[in-house]
């Protein structure tokens, strides 16, 4: 048995969605287990570097890890969103999708210059939607140098993307394949 075996036990992997050959790895069942969604929490909350002002959450299922984790690290909630949800002023961040382009945006006053921001999110398979992130923080003046994933799909070579921008990146699990 390794570190974070009990967590990955209660994550169910459904086949051929959404589309055949795709491993989907459904977190849905962890968060049903209050114990292992706990558990999940603390453990990432213990490897967080230093403090931090803010825990940005991407949307959707990041901001439900963004929001538990803001509690024992005593910061702030930060919600990075799909563009045309917020309202108030925003700024916007475009990112590459693999057929396309889609855009992310936060409220331009959700930061102050300086501010420590932990980036989360459930999972991280390519990285294009975090890597979009770190940069919409860093355009609005945050200091982003890690991010937290329940997940990761390292065959997919997010973390290393990640990495590559000069952020410490933690994921509790990993599965093969994508």
């Amino acid at each position: 048995m390794t570190a974070n075996d009990d967590l990955k036990a209660l994550i169910r992997t459904i086949p051929d969605f959404p589309k055949p050959g795709i491993q989907f790895r459904d977190i849905t069942t962890l968060l049903l287990d209050p114990k292992g969604f706990a558990t999940a929490i603390d453990r990432m909350a213990a490897a967080t570097r230093g403090e931090v002002d803010l825990i940005a959450g991407i949307e959707a299922r990041g901001f439900l890890f963004a929001a538990a984790l803001a509690v024992p690290l005593n910061a702030g909630v930060l919600l990075i969103r799909k563009d045309g949800k917020l309202p108030g002023a925003t700024i916007a961040e475009d990112y590459a999708l693999e057929y396309g382009h889609d855009r992310i945006v936060m409220h331009e006053d959700a930061l102050v210059p300086g501010a420590r921001v932990l980036l989360v999110d459930d999972l991280i398979a390519t990285g294009g939607t975090a890597r979009a992130a770190v940069r919409l923080i860093r355009k609005a003046g945050g200091v982003v140098e890690q991010a937290q994933f329940l997940v990761d799909l390292p065959d997919l070579g997010g973390t290393e993307a990640l990495r590559a921008e000069g952020l410490a990146v933690d994921s509790l699990l990993a599965f093969p394949g994508h």
